[in-house]
C-alpha cells in the first residue's frame, strides 16, 4: 500500500513539473512581430500611438469597421469582405495583440483600450462616423464604443456578443487556469487548437480545414502572443463584460 503510495506521489510531482517546465522550453513564439507581420500580413498598416495597427481594406461606400473576437484576427472575416465591399467601404482591423497588430504590456489591455484603439483608427484615417459589426469579444467592443462614443456610431451590428456575462465552457475554464492554459498553450502542433475551432467556434465542423487552422493560429508565433492571449482569457473575458454599456445604451435613443 506505501509503495503504489509512492507511485502516486511521484507520478503526480512528475505531471506537475511536466506542466510547469514545458512551457518554458517548447514556446511556438518563433518570431519577432516585424518578423510576422512582413512575412504573413496581407493588409495595410497604420500607426496607433506609436504602434502598429494592420488592416484590411475593401470595397467602396459607407464605412463599416469589422471587430474580431477573441483568437481571431482579420481572417475571421475573410468570407464577408467580398459580398459586404460591394455595398461598403469595409475596414476588417487586428485589434492589438492579435493578428499582425503590435503586442503591448499585457494589462493594457480592456474593453475601454480597445475602444480607444477603435476610434483612434477612425480619426487616423478621417472616419467621422462609422457602422461597426463586433463578433464575440469584438461584439462587447463596438457595445462599449456605441455607449462611450455615440456620435462615432451610425448602427451596430452584433455576431455572437460577449457582452453580458456568461458562464465560460468547460475548455474555456481549463485554459484559464493558471499553469494549465500555458502547458496547453506550448503542446506542439495545431491538433487543440484545431478541436477547440471546430466545437466551440464552428457549427458545422466540416468547414474547418487544416489550412484555414494555420491562417487563424498563425499570429500566435509572434513573440509575446500567448501572454496577452492568457491575459485575456483570465480577465476581460469575465463578469461583468460590458453589461453596464448595454444597460447604457438600452436607455439611449
Amino acid at each position: 500500500m506505501i509503495r503504489v503510495f509512492r507511485i502516486i506521489v511521484l507520478f503526480i510531482v512528475m505531471l506537475a513539473l511536466i506542466i510547469i517546465i514545458l512551457p518554458k522550453i517548447t514556446s511556438k513564439e518563433i518570431y519577432t512581430y516585424d518578423e510576422a507581420a512582413r512575412r504573413f500580413a496581407q493588409g495595410k498598416f497604420v500607426t496607433i500611438d506609436g504602434k502598429k495597427v494592420h488592416y484590411i481594406e475593401k470595397g467602396s461606400g459607407e464605412p463599416i469597421i469589422l471587430i474580431h473576437g477573441f483568437l481571431y484576427h482579420t481572417i475571421a472575416w475573410k468570407r464577408n469582405l467580398e459580398a459586404l465591399g460591394k455595398k461598403f467601404r469595409c475596414y476588417a482591423i487586428d485589434l492589438f495583440g492579435w493578428g499582425y497588430s503590435e503586442r503591448l504590456t499585457v494589462n493594457n489591455y480592456s474593453f475601454a483600450f480597445y475602444s480607444k484603439q477603435i476610434v483612434k483608427f477612425m480619426d487616423v484615417l478621417k472616419i467621422e462616423r462609422a457602422s461597426l459589426i463586433g463578433h464575440s469579444m469584438g461584439g462587447g467592443i463596438t457595445v462599449y464604443i456605441a455607449a462611450h462614443y455615440p456620435d462615432r456610431v451610425k448602427k451596430i451590428v452584433l455576431v455572437d456578443p460577449g457582452v453580458l456575462p456568461i458562464r465560460m465552457n468547460i475548455i474555456g475554464r481549463i485554459y484559464q487556469t493558471h499553469y494549465i492554459g500555458e502547458f496547453l498553450n506550448a503542446i506542439p502542433g495545431n491538433a487543440l487548437w484545431e478541436n477547440n475551432i471546430k466545437t466551440i467556434w464552428y457549427y458545422d465542423p466540416n468547414k474547418v480545414s487544416k489550412d484555414y487552422v494555420s491562417e487563424v493560429v498563425r499570429p500566435l508565433c509572434i513573440k509575446g502572443s500567448h501572454k496577452g492571449l492568457m491575459y485575456i482569457l483570465r480577465n476581460i473575458l469575465q463578469p461583468p463584460y460590458v453589461e453596464n454599456e448595454a444597460q447604457m445604451l438600452s436607455k439611449m435613443n
